[in-house]
């Protein structure tokens, strides 16, 4: 498909491409600031998040192949709790539970709106589009640090008990967990080159929590949305009301609740359109 771009902006281009080394790419911008990982184009297998029911039976999710044909950047470490400070003292942000200001510890104790408000507050101070990542977007980042979260049960079994004793076992073969959020890039980067990634504070990610029927041949055939709970990411998968801030309080529709909860934003390749437009912008002052 051919791309048609107005002849203004088209101008503006040549007037800005003209004008030299002065006008740097609007990525260049924030790059000292925030530290991000050019995530390569790629597809892997990714387990569907949400709860799936087959025969009126809870069962593991089904598998697919999700393709990334561009590919996308990722904060390398989870927005600070300094970050998140200076959107709350600009009036944009809600304060985060605890009241930690440190450049050096991931802010935790903020809800899906919280994260969203600093996206949306970081996009107007860059000029860039900030957002949370989606469930698979994460998971594709994380590589090797992602986990399963299928149980291993037989799809057949007409036992529930089966599935409650193999999710018990596996929350409790993680042992105790080091709930304390610990400095930025404690837990080192994954072979991506992105840091802390599934460490001891959850991420939150855009997607809905979904509740969906599959048939015998593993075919999804009726599927809700629900975007009041949204999916949370870290050493398991996770979901959480986005209209509570503390997990403790009783937030997750499935698993353990998180220890703590964060978020770390991709920032949105600007289309061709809006990439010109502002670079115009920018020209005209």
């Amino acid at each position: 498909m051919r791309l048609m771009v107005p002849a203004a902006l088209a101008a503006a281009t040549a007037l800005v491409l003209a004008s030299g080394p002065t006008l740097r790419p609007m990525s260049a911008k924030t790059a000292a600031s925030f530290d991000t990982v050019t995530i390569a184009p790629g597809a892997f297998e990714f387990r569907l998040s949400g709860e799936y029911l087959k025969a009126g039976r809870p069962v593991d999710a089904p598998k697919r192949t999700v393709s990334f044909r561009l590919g996308f950047d990722i904060m390398k470490v989870e927005v600070s709790a300094a970050d998140y400070a200076a959107c709350v003292a600009d009036g944009a942000c809600e304060a985060a539970e605890g009241g930690n200001s440190s450049a050096i510890y991931p802010v935790t104790g903020v809800s899906y709106r919280d994260a969203t408000a600093y996206a949306a507050w970081l996009s107007g101070k860059t000029g860039e589009t900030w957002r949370l990542p989606t469930d698979e977007e994460w998971a594709f980042a994380a590589a090797e640090r992602r986990s399963d979260d299928a149980l291993g049960v037989s799809q057949d079994s007409a036992n529930p008990a089966e599935r409650w004793l193999a999710r018990y076992r596996t929350e409790a073969s993680a042992g105790k967990r080091d709930t304390e959020p610990k400095p930025l890039g404690h837990f080192g980067m994954n072979r991506k080159g992105v840091a802390d990634i599934a460490g001891n504070v959850w991420e939150w990610t855009s997607t809905c929590y979904v509740r969906a029927t599959v048939s015998t041949n593993g075919k999804v055939v009726h599927s809700t949305d629900n975007c009041g709970v949204r999916v949370v990411a870290g050493s398991h998968r996770g979901y959480m009301s986005t209209f509570i801030r503390d997990g403790r309080s009783g937030g997750c529709a499935a698993g353990l609740a998180p220890d703590n909860l964060g978020f770390r934003l991709v920032r949105q390749a600007p289309s061709a359109i809006s990439y010109v437009r502002g670079l115009w912008a920018r020209a005209v002052g």
